[in-house]
């Protein structure tokens, strides 16, 4: 008996369909509500733009057989659909200086995402573990310029560190950690 192609369709590229119809329905649905509930897709919608083809990199990344050429399209795809989060909280709120120190959520925030999920659909603990240490990063830098930018500059309003009995509790809690981390990084065996 002779197999034909629509026979010999391997699971990844099934996957990949299956993704992309999802994204589709969701699409469309999405819209189908804008038409009936009267939401301004223009006004409030638009970072779905940035998050969808950023969802879609990420299903492409899944759907793709090779490791490496999969990792890439996943951390394209974790990058852009940061972007997208980003832009709709900042399109929420009207905050858009944020950006001053936003950018680590969206850089080392986007690929550690990107490499954590991707890893853990994979079942690749070396990415699982380099993507939730660059998230780690992300989190940090994110928290420390947003101290600095809003604690110090005010760029969003009032400096809320500058005066206060927060900045020195603030001062405590970071001279904490980084002694803890110094203790901790002397007790590893080499």
């Amino acid at each position: 008996m002779q197999t034909s192609p629509s026979d010999t369709v391997r699971p990844t590229e099934r996957r990949g369909g299956v993704m992309l119809g999802i994204v589709l329905i969701a699409l469309g649905a999405f819209f189908l509500a804008d038409r009936f509930v009267g939401f301004d897709l223009g006004q409030y919608g638009w970072p779905l733009f940035v998050i969808v083809p950023g969802l879609l990199l990420f299903a492409g990344g899944l759907a793709t057989p090779d490791v490496r050429a999969g990792a890439g399209l996943a951390t394209a795809g974790g990058i852009t659909t940061m972007v997208g989060l980003v832009l709709a909280v900042q399109n929420a709120t009207g905050l858009w200086a944020t950006w001053a120190y936003a950018w680590a959520l969206v850089g080392p925030g986007g690929t550690g995402v990107g490499l954590f999920l991707y890893g853990l659909l994979r079942r690749q603990s070396d990415l699982v573990v380099a993507g939730a240490r660059t998230i780690g990063v992300a989190l940090a830098l994110f928290a420390a310029f947003g101290l600095f930018f809003e604690g110090f500059i005010g760029l969003s309003g009032e400096p809320f560190l500058v005066g206060s009995e927060v900045f020195p509790v603030v001062l405590i809690v970071a001279g904490l950690i980084l002694v803890g981390l110094s203790v901790l990084r002397g007790r590893r065996p080499s």
